[in-house]
């Protein structure tokens, strides 16, 4: 269930060039971790670690920085990859976590490991 800032986030992106993929209305997520970084990305903000329209700017200019060296047709073009650098950037900005835990979370998080569990 959505609240005000969390409808607010999601419907400001509607019909605009960072708006993510959805399937009848819904917004679609392929993996466990595009879901999660959807939710660190609008959670961070609502607790006010980064206004809302800063994160979806970064998110615009990774994707135009991605489509700058690519073709528009290129099968290597991932949306929540270019959300997932959008948030890192945000993140290592507002000082919430070093270079290297970031590293080091963001490969649990893409392997889909719990990044709560210790393994």
């Amino acid at each position: 269930m959505q609240i005000k800032f969390e409808q607010f986030a999601a419907a400001s992106m509607l019909g605009s060039e960072d708006s993510p993929p959805r399937d009848n209305g819904e917004i679609l997520f392929q993996r466990p971790w595009e879901g999660r970084a959807f939710g660190m990305a609008i959670a961070l903000s609502k607790q006010g670690f980064y206004e809302w329209e800063d994160f979806r700017q970064a998110l615009i200019a990774s994707i135009a920085e991605w489509e700058s060296a690519h073709s528009k047709d290129d099968p290597d073009w991932d949306y929540y990859l270019r959300w997932l650098s959008s948030l890192e950037k945000l993140v290592l900005a507002a000082s919430l976590v070093s270079e290297q835990e970031l590293e080091q979370r963001t490969r649990q998080v893409l392997s889909d490991r719990n990044p709560c569990r210790q393994d």
